[in-house]
């Protein structure tokens, strides 16, 4: 038997009656009794039956735990289970990597497992169908988004991750050391973004990883994360990227509708495709919504997790098939300086996207002006030297431009219906672990 021989599981399922296959896979359910067995063997694509016979693979069988990855060469036939999926009647076994026992957890979701300990185990953990099944479908979020983008004349870059500086105020930021000299991780991929498009790439997507040094250990936090960070130049508002989000969305929901199937059959997931325009609610509009709620907020405050949920209620209620929704025109007070300011307003040019009342997205006009961006920094009390490097540009051109940033993992959360966003990272980074 030959490795580069073999077919994926998926495929011998779909292999005529009679003909001779190699496979290789994880083996499970391994109970030999009598003078046949039947075990289950697993590669990833799928899960096929194997029927055993043979004297001496039986008596080998029994030295074998639940996990050993094999290499068989059998028949396919006819199953005899109601699915009427094909099996393999095994005529040979190549044992490719052993497994001892007992398995530190149980992954079938038989037996009730721990967080901590099911991340503790994720390469294990990680063999259940339900996360091979939240990654699939990740995956094909990410392609739908770039198919999109792609199409548009958008150009994939890919901007660094370590800083000189802190790319946004506050103390949620990674300390490196950088040969001799202190350096960041990136809290966001913003300002290498808006330098590009002052450099004449006009149409960029980043996909790639962020820093945030958050303290906060809840079902929606991590310390490590992945966006999609979208920047177009030549807009007129954030209104340009406000469109250029909702395609965005769309393409990645109809892509996994169109690839995933089985997979949210697994999840018991009911995918609504949305439908653009999206919803906008607007500041300083919010607060008499809120008001409506119950909940009295001062004019100039920015939204709180109890602010999200209570606008979600008043969504479900009012707008009963809306489930993406975009606010804008939050406090210029509570934004960072390269956001773009309304004339004469305390309101900003700022856009969060939120999905079943959970944000997946910051993003609106930056601003390009650069006497207008050093007032933004002295309003802040920045220190107008610690972002020279970046503002420098802006005294030779820059032309109106703006974007967002889209959680990967948030929307992966909330389009699963997830309870923790750990479920959708295949191994999370957050206040309390690092490991593996």
């Amino acid at each position: 038997m030959n490795l580069k021989d073999r077919i994926t599981i998926s495929e011998a399922l779909k292999t005529k009656e009679g003909s001779k296959v190699s496979v290789a896979g994880w083996l499970e359910n391994l109970n030999v009794l009598g003078k046949i067995a039947f075990l289950k063997l697993r590669d990833g694509t799928s899960i096929m039956q194997l029927v055993v016979s043979n004297k001496k693979l039986l008596e080998e069988l029994k030295l074998i735990h639940p996990e050993t990855v094999v290499l068989v060469e059998g028949l396919i036939q006819k199953g005899q289970q109601k699915s009427g999926d094909r099996e393999l009647v095994a005529e040979k076994f190549e044992y490719l990597g052993f497994a001892e026992a007992p398995l530190p957890i149980d992954f079938s979701g038989k037996i009730a497992t721990s967080m901590d300990k099911k991340l503790d185990w994720r390469c294990l953990s990680l063999r259940n169908k339900k996360d091979h099944s939240i990654f699939k479908v990740q995956a094909k979020l990410i392609e739908g988004i770039q198919e999109w983008l792609n199409k548009n004349g958008f150009y994939q870059v890919f901007t660094p991750c370590i800083m000189g500086t802190p790319s946004e105020s506050g103390s949620e930021v990674f300390e490196i050391k950088y040969y001799n000299k202190k350096a960041f991780l990136r809290q966001d991929p913003q300002l290498h973004r808006q330098l590009t498009i002052a450099g004449g790439l006009t149409k960029i997507y980043d996909i790639g990883p962020s820093w945030r040094a958050e303290k906060s250990h809840t079902s929606r936090h991590l310390c490590e994360h992945r966006t999609c960070a979208v920047e177009i130049g030549f807009i007129k508002s954030e209104q340009d990227t406000m469109r250029i989000e909702e395609q965005v969305i769309i393409s990645a929901f109809r892509k996994v509708n169109e690839s995933c199937q089985a997979e949210l059959k697994e999840l018991q997931i009911k995918l609504k495709i949305p439908k653009a325009p999206f919803l906008e609610l607007k500041f300083p509009e919010v607060y008499s919504i809120l008001e409506k709620m119950n909940k009295k907020k001062q004019i100039g405050d920015t939204l709180d997790t109890e602010d999200d949920k209570l606008l979600w209620e008043y969504i479900q209620k009012e707008y009963p098939a809306c489930e993406f929704y975009f606010i804008n025109g939050f406090p210029f007070a509570h934004k960072p300086f390269y956001v773009m300011n309304n004339e004469n307003s305390k309101y900003a040019r700022s856009v969060d996207l939120y999905y079943k009342g959970i944000e997946m997205s910051s993003g609106g006009q930056r601003e390009h002006r650069y006497n207008k961006l050093i007032d933004a920094i002295k309003e802040k009390k920045l220190n107008p030297k610690s972002v020279e490097w970046f503002t420098k540009f802006f005294k030779y051109g820059v032309p109106p431009h703006g974007g967002f940033a889209l959680g990967i993992e948030r929307i992966t959360m909330a389009l699963l219906d997830l309870d923790n966003i750990r479920k959708a990272v295949l191994f999370p980074r957050d206040s309390e672990r690092f490991s593996p």
